[in-house]
């Protein structure tokens, strides 16, 4: 990752290009040519083709892109559900921990991925929180899926990373609020009951409209497809809607928390 971000920084340098000029040439966010050089941000294979195309560089990012190693981008245990989450077209999730990965800026990923025993390495946390970046993609594809998350207030009481980091991840969530097609809960405390306390849980839905439900622990992970254990999982999320606070109340919330941020 870091040698395909380092060829497209010499590549535009050479062609006496700014990341800002390259950016907008290619319609992209500065930070996006920022961070792909950078080595924290995975180049995906149609800018890479546009990237050769504008760089007179006869394909040489897209040849590079499509030879790098795969095998840390995912652990082997999450690579499966993964590649499901890129081609859903509904998705449901439930977090207690923290906040979702779909919904995390970079600075919160990075300090989640630090927060890990036994520690990463530097590498090995900007290697991870690239490919975390590369999956929030889904939620701005031409037609993003119908996307619903429940998340306890409690992960809104940590201050991971520190105070500027969860200042920006308030506001980050907040926006993702507005986000056609995706709503967000949270679920307050005090409540008096509780329809998952089993612990966090997604929900898929697949073009083939096959429903699959994915559940993490501290050593691995599970995706399920029998249909019995997926529609007793949709049960619990119903109800979780109906217990959590609705989306309007939810975002009332995340205003008055980055009020007091």
């Amino acid at each position: 990752m870091r040698l395909v971000g380092a060829q497209l920084g010499l590549f535009r340098r050479e062609a006496r290009m700014t990341q800002e000029q390259l950016a907008e040439r290619v319609c992209a966010e500065y930070e996006t040519i920022a961070s792909i050089e950078q080595g924290r941000r995975h180049l995906k294979p149609d800018l890479a083709e546009q990237l050769d195309e504008l760089l007179e560089t006869k394909g040489a990012l897209a040849v590079a892109l499509a030879h790098m190693p795969e095998m840390d981008k995912y652990p082997i245990w999450a690579a499966e559900f993964v590649d499901r989450e890129a081609e859903a077209v509904a998705l449901c999730s439930f977090q207690i921990q923290a906040v979702p990965g779909l919904l995390q800026t970079e600075a919160y990923a990075r300090a989640v991925f630090r927060s890990r025993v036994p520690a990463l390495s530097e590498d090995e946390i900007e290697h991870q929180v690239a490919a975390r970046m590369e999956r929030q993609d889904i939620l701005q594809r031409k037609v993003p899926p119908s996307a619903s998350f429940i998340l306890s207030e409690a992960v809104l009481m940590d201050r991971l990373g520190g105070k500027e980091v969860f200042r920006d991840q308030l506001r980050h969530l907040r926006q993702c609020a507005e986000l056609p097609g995706l709503s967000l809960q949270i679920m307050p405390f005090g409540r008096a009951t509780h329809a998952a306390l089993d612990g966090p849980f997604v929900l898929l839905e697949t073009p083939d409209h096959e429903h699959l439900a994915y559940m993490e622990t501290q050593r691995g992970s599970q995706l399920i497809s029998d249909q019995d254990e997926v529609s007793m999982l949709s049960r619990k999320y119903a109800m979780l809607r109906t217990q959590a606070l609705n989306p309007e109340d939810s975002k009332d919330l995340l205003d008055r928390l980055r009020g007091e941020a």
